[in-house]
């Protein structure tokens, strides 16, 4: 059985980053299940005594998400509608339990093809904050993530917030999962998307990125390019804006079926912006 931790500060769990190979713990709802029967045998850094981690942050420049911030927390603070999709996605991870101890960032450090807020946090044009004993960094979220359960992260830091720059105008997101059945599934395809409105109605800027399709959630940079001067309006997104995807089969959906749903889902998400 391998060593626990479960420091109070922050500078003491760098320190024992710094001192060898852990795995950093913080809600554990995906750690756990996937070892059910057997008694764990890595060293854990639990995170979730660190109050510096606690709480969402709202500064000149944006928010701040620190990196024991629950789902649950998140549905709880409020926030503008820049921030509906990123809680709507909240409300599908899992079932009350999930959100009350999952963490975002968690869900970001895990970087499943399906996880829920990777999209989100894409749309958001989120950053990820990396700290280590060494220093700081800051990675937007689509160069932290490098593919399936894969990310920019050095064995001697860890992620201690996210960040989401507050935009220039008003602004309104929407997230849609499809999945087998309502809730508590994993997504076949998820959209979400993010648009910065000027005085006319017209999209000034514009974010949509697609998960479950991908070995990463991607952004779809034509479609955003296509959006903009324009109100929202789904006949905008032909089938061409999915060419960065690259869906496969599994035994949730064929790479098919996922393609036609995620076009159906990004007009779908389109139309929600208005």
């Amino acid at each position: 059985m391998g060593s626990y931790l479960r420091p109070t500060s922050l500078a003491e769990a760098l320190a024992a980053l710094s001192a060898g190979q852990r795995v950093i713990l913080a809600g554990g709802t995906d750690y756990y299940p996937a070892r059910v029967g057997r008694v764990p045998d890595d060293d854990l850094l639990d995170i979730t005594r660190i109050d510096a981690l606690r709480g969402i942050a709202e500064t000149e420049q944006g928010w701040r998400i620190g990196a024991a911030v629950t789902w649950s927390d998140l549905l709880a603070t409020p926030l503008p509608p820049l921030f509906d999709g990123l809680k709507a996605a909240a409300r599908e991870v899992g079932g009350a339990q999930i959100q009350n101890a999952g963490t975002i960032v968690g869900n970001l450090c895990n970087a499943s093809p399906a996880a829920d807020g990777i999209p989100n946090l894409l749309a958001l044009d989120a950053s990820v904050e990396l700290a280590s004993a060494a220093g700081e960094r800051r990675l937007p979220v689509g160069a932290f993530v490098l593919g399936n359960r894969r990310t920019a992260r050095r064995m001697d830091e860890m992620v201690t917030a996210i960040t989401v720059p507050r935009p220039r105008l008003a602004s309104r997101s929407a997230f849609l999962k499809l999945g087998a059945r309502r809730y508590l599934v994993i997504s076949i395809v998820m959209v979400a998307a993010v648009a910065e409105f000027a005085p006319d109605g017209a999209i000034a800027a514009a974010r949509v990125a697609v998960g479950a399709c991908s070995a990463a959630a991607v952004r779809l940079p034509a479609l955003e390019a296509a959006l903009v001067g324009r109100r929202p309006d789904p006949a905008l997104v032909l089938p061409e804006h999915l060419a960065p995807l690259a869906p496969i089969d599994d035994v949730r959906a064929t790479a098919e079926y996922r393609r036609d749903a995620a076009l159906t889902l990004v007009r779908r998400a389109v139309e929600a912006l208005a």
